[in-house]
């Protein structure tokens, strides 16, 4: 496969391209096809032989596959168009899409094979042992796991989720395949048909597939959590900027491996020229789209820098967070002091999973604060994005 990735694809090294991408995809939905139509061929002529319904359904499996192998290369195809002005943020998504679909191929075998395997199991057929079916579905073992192991490795190159669902479909195969080569062995010795039997391993195997290749794709349609890594490199390229005191509020949107638009506040000195600071922040958009093909934009939050009295009541607020929960946050903060009372004015980050009302949270917060003034809270509750 390395061979065939050197010999047809210009430029395969620049796994960004979106150009190479493609044509990688490609490259691998047409290996898979032939690999998968030579499987299909020789395990449904031998099912049929030998009477095997786990056999014919593995090899109704591998004909589906070559059926996903088709939908994966018009997905990658369609993938790669460029933006317009119906899809200003392009079309990498239709990836996602054919994975789902492929996902929901896989679901319908699953259980189509199953209901025959059940069958099966209730009317048993006589033992026919061949040679030649032992023969197939170790050379599909073999294919399957090839296909798994270079599809596996061109998902990681090319950062490809089709890539990485062709490769979970051939592994599940594998497990399938292993099974029905165990009833082909097994049976014989035993005296017993276990054909109906491993035939519903296979289904579960192929259901259990399903499932997670289906769950992943709903997930990112939806919109998940991104990576942690990426968010914690993304914050690191912004403070290496002395202009940048903290960053918080990060949203990242991913529409497809090459289009990720992000989004973050940062906190910047309010006593700098507005202009200077401004200039700091094109910098930094400027860098992460250069070094992380990443479409950064920054909103700045002035804050006071060394004011003796926001430091105070700031030190304050983060012993009374730190003793209520160490996992709650805070930023965006300043007050509005007065003669009798100051205004603690500040976003609360926590969990989505706490439950408690703000008036619950403001009550907590008093009781850690310790003030001669009387404190009034101006709170934004916030949840973390990243």
């Amino acid at each position: 496969m390395n061979f065939l990735v050197r010999r047809f694809i210009k430029n395969y090294q620049d796994t960004k391209d979106a150009n190479v991408r493609t044509n990688v995809g490609k490259l691998s939905g047409i290996v898979g096809i032939f690999s998968n139509l030579f499987l299909f061929v020789i395990k449904f002529m031998i099912g049929t032989i030998v009477h095997s319904v786990s056999i014919q359904a593995d090899g109704v499996n591998n004909l589906t596959d070559a059926g996903s192998n088709i939908i994966s290369i018009l997905s990658f195809h369609l993938a790669n168009k460029p933006a317009d002005k119906d899809h200003p943020f392009g079309h990498e998504r239709t990836e996602t899409i054919a994975s789902l679909f492929v996902g929901i191929l896989i679901l319908v075998l699953g259980f189509e094979t199953a209901k025959e395997s059940i069958s099966k199991v209730i009317h048993p057929g006589s033992i026919d042992f061949r040679i030649a079916s032992v023969i197939i579905l170790l050379i599909s073992i073999i294919v399957k796991f090839w296909m798994y192991a270079y599809n596996k490795k061109l998902s990681k190159t090319y950062d490809s989720s089709l890539l990485e669902a062709t490769a979970l479909d051939s592994i599940s195969d594998v497990c399938g395949t292993t099974a029905v080569l165990v009833s082909t062995l097994l049976s014989p010795v035993l005296h017993f048909n276990l054909d109906g039997y491993m035939g519903i391993v296979v289904s579960g195997i192929i259901l259990y597939g399903a499932y997670g290749l289906l769950r992943d794709m709903i997930n990112s349609l939806i919109g998940e959590a991104p990576d942690p890594e990426l968010v914690h490199n993304i914050v690191d390229r912004i403070m290496a900027h002395p202009a940048i005191l903290g960053v918080h509020d990060m949203m990242l949107h991913n529409y497809g491996p090459n289009k990720i638009f992000a989004s973050a506040h940062v906190e910047v000195d309010s006593s700098k020229d507005i202009f200077e600071t401004h200039d700091h922040i094109d910098n930094i958009e400027r860098e992460v789209k250069e070094n992380m093909n990443i479409d950064l934009v920054l909103h700045m939050d002035p804050v006071k820098v060394n004011d003796p009295e926001t430091e105070l009541y700031r030190a304050k607020v983060v012993k009374a967070i730190h003793q209520i929960d160490p996992k709650w946050g805070f930023h965006d903060f300043r007050i509005v002091s007065g003669p009798t009372h100051v205004n603690l004015v500040f976003d609360l980050v926590i969990p989505f999973e706490e439950k408690y009302s703000q008036e619950e949270i403001e009550d907590m917060l008093l009781k850690h604060i310790q003030s001669d003034k009387k404190i009034y809270f101006v709170l934004t509750i916030d949840h973390p994005y990243a």
